[in-house]
């Protein structure tokens, strides 16, 4: 099977200070990697290349994938200020099919209905984004990469800060993706999220160190974290 993401000696950082290099792996499509290693490994420098949102140094990136990958980062772009419901944020991730001048279809709409339900939103639909806590503008934005319905999803530890309902929910929503055939790939500080993965990269001092089934792999190299408590890497 084609890998749906191929790198190729990347390095990639600053022009005054390389973050990650000659990093080489393939990961599987219709699968779900995790990404591990300690705060300052790369991680995040290391998804924003995945994405096409950093570009880098050296070396190549390759998306087997048709779509542009769906990319649900920790931190949101819209700013509080924006009068903005929670449904319109989500609907935001139909633009990847229609651009953001279109009206939306009925499809569209049933596809961010669903997208809601699935992360339990659909109460706080008309509810103003900035009146979420954490842990519903998580799962906002999961919904809204969701909605997006790419081959290719990139999580930042979608599971920071989330309670226990909060983290089943999103689990679950992200085992779905996986039997339907989207490829997944996530950073992750929970041993246990990485162990239950079909693929991981372990990243330490800028290099990666493994790259394997999680069992191999973190016997490997550091095996991550379980306080996730951190600034991300």
């Amino acid at each position: 099977m084609q890998p749906v993401v191929t790198l190729d000696a990347v390095t990639v950082g600053y022009p005054v200070r390389v973050v990650l290099e000659s990093v080489d792996a393939a990961l599987p499509a219709g699968r779900t990697t995790a990404i591990v290693g300690p705060n300052g490994s790369g991680k995040s420098t290391l998804l924003d290349a995945i994405a096409g949102v950093r570009p880098v140094l050296s070396g190549s990136v390759t998306r087997s994938c048709r779509t542009r990958p769906a990319y649900v980062t920790q931190r949101s772009a819209l700013p509080d200020s924006l009068p903005l419901t929670v449904r319109a944020a989500v609907a935001m991730g139909r633009w990847a099919h229609r651009g953001p001048w279109l009206r939306l279809t009925t499809r569209d709409r049933e596809v961010v209905t669903d997208c809601l339900r699935r992360l339990e939103l659909t109460a706080l639909g008309d509810r103003s984004v900035a009146s979420l806590s954490g842990g519903q503008r998580q799962r906002m934005l999961l919904a809204q990469g969701l909605a997006q319905q790419s081959e290719l999803l990139l999580l930042d530890e979608p599971e920071t800060g989330l309670d226990v309902g909060a983290t089943e929910l999103i689990e679950q929503a992200l085992d779905e993706e996986r039997r339907a055939g989207t490829s997944v790939v996530r950073i992750t500080h929970d041993r246990a999220v990485a162990l239950r993965s079909d693929h991981c990269l372990v990243l330490g001092r800028g290099l990666l160190v493994a790259a394997d089934v999680p069992a191999t792999a973190l016997r490997a190299g550091a095996p991550p974290a379980t306080d996730a408590s951190g600034p991300p890497s």
